[in-house]
């Protein structure tokens, strides 16, 4: 749990009137908004994730941070702050057991914590192959935390020391798992809205060109414009060339014709 001691000073520096520096603290959420806010800043869902595990080590001290993230019914690790992070959370993966499974897909809070790996019973596979990678205690939080529905993933951080994370504060890790989930979210919905504006300028886009093509054809053969549409979609299907591309050939050469 957070250091009640290191609150009540925090607390009773600002009601003194010391408001113009801040404590630990205080320090460590502000950095951590800095950090995160990042949606605005117009950076993809991979810029957002080396943010947050770089943010993380930080934040948490770990000397090794990496993201779990649930696709397709399995999980993968899409950014790591050292590649021993993802040889480590891959045997988690392939036998489905570890803390970032556990705090992924386990109801409750959505954390794990072993400090010794190598003689941690609960991950009998997982524990001494991390070990022999030179990872010996781990800390994982779900993200979002506390969260009934199938968690997003987890934040791993691993320490190459027995006991390396048993200082770590518990509900540091928590909320930043929260703001990291937040932040994912975030880039993810920006991502997704700039798709679709994307897929919907290309279909105007071809809409158009098409248009332009079937004048053409109305024009210069005395088409209607449904026998112009279907003149075009045949020979599409004939030259296994998209209907679009076709269109537009048609539209640059329509001097030709």
């Amino acid at each position: 749990m957070a250091d009640e001691g290191r609150w009540r000073e925090e607390r009773e520096r600002f009601v003194n009137g010391d408001q113009d520096t801040l404590g630990p603290l205080a320090e460590q959420f502000v950095s951590l908004g800095e950090a995160l806010t990042i949606v605005e800043g117009g950076l993809g869902v991979g810029e957002v994730l080396e943010r947050i595990v770089h943010a993380a080590r930080a934040v948490v001290g770990a000397d090794v941070v990496s993201v779990t993230l649930r696709l397709d019914g399995g999980f993968t690790t899409p950014v790591e702050t050292d590649p021993v992070a993802s040889k480590a959370d891959a045997v988690q993966y392939e036998h489905e057991e570890g803390p970032c499974v556990e705090a992924t897909v386990s109801p409750g809070l959505g954390y794990a914590l072993s400090a010794d790996l190598r003689h941690d019973s609960r991950w009998a596979r997982f524990g001494p192959a991390a070990a022999d990678l030179g990872l010996h205690s781990v800390l994982a939080t779900g993200m979002f935390p506390r969260d009934a529905r199938p968690r997003m993933g987890a934040l791993n951080y691993y320490s190459r020391t027995p006991g390396g994370l048993d200082e770590a504060d518990k509900d540091v890790a928590l909320v930043f798992a929260t703001h990291a989930a937040v932040a994912l979210k975030g880039a993810q919905a920006v991502e997704a809205a700039e798709l679709r504006s994307t897929q919907l300028a290309e279909a105007v886009q071809s809409r158009d060109v098409i248009g332009q093509a079937k004048g053409i054809l109305m024009e210069r053969r005395g088409l209607t414009a449904d026998e112009a549409f279907d003149t075009l979609r045949r020979t599409s299907q004939d030259l296994n060339v998209k209907l679009r591309d076709l269109a537009k050939t048609l539209a640059e050469h329509r001097s030709e014709l």
